[in-house]
């Protein structure tokens, strides 16, 4: 079984009992393995309600009016037992039962169980779900592994881990062969991805066609969900899905509407590109206007480039054979699209919710810009070639003083390097480039003149 990150978290939420948690996510992230991984940990009894293989469960919760009604029904639908203090009840899927997640916070406030809830196209089915239990249920976004999580599954030592964080950090030297050898173990990264399954099967058998396999399971599956999109545009939604691979392959990676129809108007088709987002199944990334914060404000929502979910899914997508030249690093073919996925995908994880690129005429093509939470903007390139050091773009937006951008990176094959602003890294360290979130510091405030009622007739 896979360990995440957010395993820890998971563990700090449930010692209280006080809060449900929602996991949410793409099909095939791994949310229902997570709260199965923390019943062993935690619980002595585990409880599972699945509302797409067991609809008849959705009566659990029709026209309940209290915790103790759900409970009654809950105890005759299953015949595990419920041990008030000692038992994890988790309800999956409960985008089919939204009554559910209207109910939890009676559950909550009942206080006997502890409760977990997952849901995938709640972006799609559900809206303004983040708003409904407030103060009873948080809610955490999961995505497909990390590199950090795909290395220590596959048998990276945590230690080295760290050793490479710190490198990071203090910007120096990855010891040679320690890089060598992650720089392979990120190749093998490219082509398995970080879903779950992918990832077990190739822990469990090394057989990257058995990898493969699952890999079209997950597409086929995505299409299926596309399937049941509205009828009228599932069409066209699928046909923008299948031109993933090809778009990115493309010169200038950005997603143009003319490849399915050259009378598209995105207007008429941007809720297909939305679905793909809120599915959990692309990632797109924005153009701006001018890379200075905040961002958002610069986004051209009509301008964007759509990235895979996952690298591995991308990778399986193209022409067969490009596993293996990915494994061998061959130089001879162009691994850009797949390693800017890769990035996408690691930042997206990393907590940069929001993606961009910065594109001009006069100055060039930035691959991402992203705003730290310091309210500075960070661009980044992505080189997979020998070329990392040639990048006219960045350049000329370093040197233009009305951005006032203190630092950039470079994410390439090579070691760490430092030449003024910009830091050139190895690819993997990608999965540390965080966001942090949390208020960081002391901050008092002075009122002084306010205590003083007559501070102003001095």
């Amino acid at each position: 079984m896979i360990n995440r990150k957010f395993d820890s978290y998971m563990d700090s939420l449930y010692e209280s009992r006080n809060k449900a948690l929602l996991l949410t996510g793409a099909r095939q992230v791994g949310k229902t393995n997570a709260f199965r991984r923390l019943a062993q940990r935690k619980f002595e009894y585990y409880i599972e309600i699945n509302f797409i293989e067991t609809p008849a469960a959705i009566s659990i919760f029709n026209n309940a009016k209290t915790a103790e009604e759900i409970l009654l029904r809950l105890s005759a639908f299953t015949n595990q037992p419920l041990v008030p203090g000692k038992t994890l009840i988790l309800f999956d899927e409960v985008q089919k039962c939204p009554d559910c997640v209207t109910m939890i916070k009676f559950l909550v406030d009942e206080g006997s169980y502890s409760y977990g809830l997952t849901g995938s196209l709640l972006g799609v089915e559900l809206k303004d779900l983040r708003s409904e239990p407030v103060g009873y249920m948080d809610v955490k976004d999961i995505f497909p592994l990390d590199f950090e999580e795909f290395a220590l599954a596959v048998g990276v030592a945590p230690k080295i881990i760290d050793a490479i964080r710190n490198a990071f950090e203090t910007k120096t030297l990855v010891d040679p062969v320690v890089h060598e050898q992650l720089l392979s173990v990120y190749r093998l990264y490219l082509i398995v991805g970080g879903m779950p399954k992918p990832v077990s099967q190739y822990l469990a058998t090394n057989n990257l066609q058995k990898v493969a396999e699952e890999q079209l399971a997950i597409i086929n599956l995505y299409k299926r969900d596309i399937s049941q999109y509205d009828p009228d545009e599932k069409l066209y939604l699928e046909e923008i899905f299948d031109l993933i691979p090809s778009e990115l392959n493309a010169k200038n990676k950005r997603f143009i509407l003319k490849s399915i129809n050259e009378y598209f108007k995105f207007n008429r088709y941007e809720n297909s590109f939305l679905w793909l987002k809120k599915a959990g199944v692309a990632i797109p990334v924005y153009n701006v206007e001018e890379p200075k914060c905040p961002l958002k404000l610069n986004k051209q929502r009509n301008l964007f480039k759509l990235f895979q979910n996952d690298v591995g899914l991308l990778a399986y997508q193209y022409s067969d054979g490009i596993q293996l030249k990915i494994l061998n690093g061959e130089v001879n073919i162009n691994f850009g699209s797949i390693y800017e996925n890769a990035v996408a995908q690691e930042l997206l994880a990393q907590g940069f919710t929001n993606l961009y690129y910065f594109n001009s005429k006069k100055q060039g093509e930035l691959d991402f810009v992203v705003e730290k939470s310091d309210g500075t903007v960070l661009p980044i390139e992505v080189k997979s070639g020998k070329d990392y050091e040639v990048h006219h773009a960045l350049g000329n937006v370093m040197e233009n003083e009305q951005y006032g951008i203190k630092e950039a990176f470079v994410l390439c094959n090579e070691n760490v390097s430092v030449k003024g602003k910009v830091t050139y890294l190895p690819v993997y360290m990608s999965t540390f480039i965080r966001r942090k979130t949390e208020m960081q510091g002391e901050y008092v405030l002075d009122i002084s003149a306010l205590r003083e009622p007559n501070a102003f007739n001095q």
